[in-house]
Parts: C-alpha cells; structure tokens; sequence
C-alpha cells in the first residue's frame, strides 16, 4: 500500500528499528464494549453510511487513514490529531498530507454520534472507532465483513517526525516491502492481501509519473506496465498536470472491493512498482495468481491480514488514555 492520495499504503530506511513499534494483541477482544456502550458498533456503522453515501472517497480514504494510523506509532488514533503552534502532528508529514479529509470526518463524526450517548460518553477509543469504520467501509464497498477486535486505547503523542521512515513508498520493491511489513509483524502474505487496498484507492499523478515519461534512459515507460494502459495514463496525467488531478488505481472495478486488483497485476495494470513488483517478482506471483482466481481464498487472507494490522502497537494501561476530542489530546 504505497503512499498515494487514495488507499492505504508506505518508507526509507529501517534506521533505528527499535523505534518501531511491536505488535501486541495487548487486552483486545470481541464484543469489548459490550457491558458499558453495547451498541457502540451499530451507532458507528449508521454514521458510516451517511458518509458513504454521501461521498464513496470515505472508503479509500478511511481505510487508508486507518493504515497510515497503525504503521507509525501502532493504532492509536495518533494520525488524527491536529497540530498546535508547538507541535507538528503526524498528519501534517509531507507522506500524510494527501489523507483524504473523509476519513477524519468519518471517525470525528462517529466520536461524535458515540459520546451522544450519556452510557458511551468517554468510554470509546477514537482508535477503535477508526478500526470500527474501516471494517465497515470496505463491507460498503462489496468486501468481507468480520468481527473487529476492541479494547485500543488512544495514543498520548503525536509527531511529524516520527512517521519518518514508517510507510512504503509507491517505488519501493518486494524486498523493501517485506522488511517494512515485518517490522510490524506481518508476513509478506499479509503484505499483499493488505495492498489490495488500492482495488479502491485513488492516486495523484506525481506518485506514478515516473513509469510513463522518465522510468530510465532505454525505456521512458516502465517495461512492466501494460502499453496500452501506460497510454491511457499518459492521456489522463500528462507531462504537466494540476497536481491535484487523481486517478483510480483499479481501473476496471474502482468503486468495489475486490480481488480485481490481482487480476489487474496480471494484465500489467498495477499502478505503482510497489504494486506490480507483486507480480513479477516471481517470489510473491504464486500469491497474486491464487487470489486472482479465487475471492473467497482473497478475503480470508484479508481478513487475517487487517486483524494483525489491527494488533499493532496497542496502548494499554498508562500508555493510552480515552480522548474526548479525536484531534486533540486530553
């Protein structure tokens, strides 16, 4: 999940690793709201639908929010606190500054619906809400529902510094992808079931321009790419271009969540290197073959992936608190 305007995925160097963050199931379980806000989920999932049916961006944009979330500092809802004349939060990173607004919304709104209710009010996590939301954006969006595990609580720092490093970069390869990924305890399997994000997701032209003018000296197109798709690009991001002009980074099923982005990898349709290095390096293609001729055998994956996206870095105990704000602390 490269760093793009519209999915979720994202790094430089693996430098000081014992800054990143461990993965811990800490106290997270099912249903663990049950005795204190019981309907925390369906109070969530009814603001998510307004959103989503005001606007489809608040499912790439949530689950890409949610990501960039967990993979610097763990899921702590640390990405969506604003940043004060003494600090610069980790939204305002240069690799954060196209999260999509609908995301924030989203998760602010849900708090919002949340604390309305006098038994919930304080009580819920904003990480947990951006977990719940996720979830449910991509059941929206025609992918797998599951049950989300609970019991996060929000983080207690937030700086632009510390995402240095922390997210895949659109150019990276299977190699780079594996070691970020596996700083957070996901396997490589885990990886590319997580980048299938971008089925979704939506990209601004500067992340890609590089494979259709300049990939090198011999080859100004990226051999990998598909011809006629690289012309296709070439038409809808051309060598000067609005830099807020984006495109769909599925470009058959955009709108649905799907397993048509390993299909799309076979055609040579993956948008970024970081997307079709899954296909032709032949280490992770086995993968990518398997789940493009099978959705059920994808989403399982899915699922498993995004529960242990979910575990990493969980505060527990005085390392978190409950914030009643989701963009300011306490």
């Amino acid at each position: 999940m490269a760093s793009s305007s519209g999915s979720l995925l994202i790094v430089s160097s693996l430098c000081f690793l014992s800054l990143f963050v461990t993965p811990t199931t800490a106290q997270l379980r099912q249903n663990y709201y049950a005795n204190v806000c019981p309907n925390v989920e369906s109070i969530v999932r009814n603001v998510v639908t307004t959103k989503f049916r005001q606007t489809f961006v608040t499912v790439p944009a949530t689950l890409r929010l949610f990501f960039h979330d967990c993979f610097v500092q763990g899921c702590d809802a640390s990405v969506i606190v604003a940043s004060t004349p003494s600090n610069t939060a980790e939204k305002d990173h240069p690799e954060n500054l196209s999260l999509a607004g609908d995301g924030f919304d989203t998760v602010i709104k849900a708090k919002a619906a949340v604390d309305a209710i006098p038994s919930c009010r304080n009580k819920v996590s904003c990480a947990d809400i951006l977990a719940m939301a996720t979830r449910d954006v991509i059941s929206m969006a025609g992918g797998p529902s599951y049950a989300v595990e609970l019991g996060r609580l929000d983080g207690l720092s937030s700086t632009a510094a510390s995402v240095n490093g922390k997210l895949p970069k659109p150019t990276f390869n299977l190699d780079q992808l594996n070691a970020l990924f596996a700083a957070n305890g996901l396997t490589q399997s885990d990886m590319i079931a997580l980048s299938a994000a971008h089925t979704v997701g939506f990209s601004h032209c500067g992340k890609f321009a590089n494979r259709i003018y300049n990939f090198s000296r011999f080859n100004p197109v990226d051999p990998t790419l598909n011809p006629l798709y690289a012309t296709q690009l070439q038409g809808m991001c051309p060598r000067v271009v609005d830099p807020r002009i984006a495109i769909n980074m599925d470009p058959n099923t955009p709108n649905t969540f799907d397993n048509m982005y390993y299909k799309n990898l076979q055609q040579g349709k993956g948008l970024f290197t970081s997307d079709q290095v899954l296909f032709t390096d032949p280490r992770s293609r086995p993968t990518v073959n398997a789940w493009a001729s099978s959705s059920p055998v994808f989403q399982n994956a899915f699922i498993t992936a995004i529960t242990k996206l979910g575990r990493v870095g969980v505060k527990t105990g005085f390392s978190g608190n409950i914030r009643r704000d989701c963009g300011a602390f306490n």
